[in-house]
């Protein structure tokens, strides 16, 4: 799998895991403020999961898009400097 396919595929997790906490911070907040704030985190994971799947189809079209063979593969990050 090339890396920006990896990189997309790392941004759709995290915007899996934004979700999530926006929906446990709700879930236990105690005052207005967290209100606001798990809302932004929630709705900022969703425009970023709506880029992220039109670059995936991008990606798609163009066929780039490799799906993970397994999950061994994992994902192996380069540093740039």
């Amino acid at each position: 799998m090339k890396e920006c396919d990896r990189a997309i595929m790392r941004t759709l997790e995290l915007v899996e895991e934004m979700i999530r906490l926006a929906d446990h911070g709700d879930a236990v907040r105690e005052d207005d403020g967290c209100g606001i704030l798990y809302s932004v985190v929630r709705d900022a994971a969703f425009k970023i999961q709506k880029l992220a799947e039109a670059e995936k189809q991008a990606h798609i079209r163009k066929g780039w898009w490799q799906e993970l063979e397994s999950k061994e593969e994992g994902y192996k990050w380069k540093r740039r400097c």
